[in-house]
């Protein structure tokens, strides 16, 4: 991640959103990977879910598109979400670089949509399978980027034949985020023997 962009929980998101609603979005540019989530109503549960909680993530292929499918206990009651990856709309500075494309790091970040307030973030390490699929899009979307014209409506038509459950179970791979709450420390054996 640059060092230049800060990012802090309370403050404006630092980057630019261009569709400013409730959804995912999935970017993987020269900063590395990252899944930006916008919601308009959360509360302290789901920004400590988001934060800590079990969260699965997998990747979808087809027609030559990238879908980030995400489920995260404590957001979402069931059901999946997804994301669908694209280049076409990157400023040519911004465009994913060899060296970003070896981060495994996946960026999480919570925004909300109306304020655009980062609420909450979190980073988790992809796996070596889910990162060759990452690569594998980025490199065919260079040689042969879509139009903004022609990805929208691929995707339409790939909305209108799959849901995300269905992506789901045809995912390239899959990533699983277990629980990260952290530990309390533990109390010494002499102060156990005073109770």
């Amino acid at each position: 991640m640059s060092e230049y962009t800060n990012f802090e929980i309370g403050q404006k998101f630092p980057m630019p959103i261009t569709t400013q609603a409730d959804g995912a979005m999935f970017q993987v540019d020269a900063n590395g990977a990252m899944f930006i989530l916008q919601l308009s109503r959360t509360d302290v549960i789901a920004r400590e879910a988001f934060r800590t909680g079990e969260m699965e993530f997998a990747f979808y292929e087809q027609d030559g598109l990238l879908f980030l499918l995400y489920q995260i206990d404590g957001i979402f009651k069931e059901g999946w979400g997804d994301a669908p990856l694209s280049l076409h709309n990157l400023k040519e500075g911004l465009m994913p670089t060899e060296k970003s494309l070896q981060d495994k790091t996946l960026h999480l970040y919570l925004v909300d949509t109306t304020l655009q307030i980062l609420l909450a973030q979190r980073d988790i390490e992809l796996s070596d399978k889910c990162q060759s699929v990452i690569r594998k899009h980025v490199a065919a979307q260079k040689k042969k980027p879509f139009s903004a014209e022609g990805f929208r409506k691929k995707v339409q038509r790939i909305w209108a034949e799959k849901t995300p459950a269905m992506m789901r179970e045809a995912a390239a791979a899959v990533q699983h985020v277990a629980l990260s709450i952290p530990h309390a420390p533990q109390m010494p054996e002499t102060a156990k023997k005073l109770h």
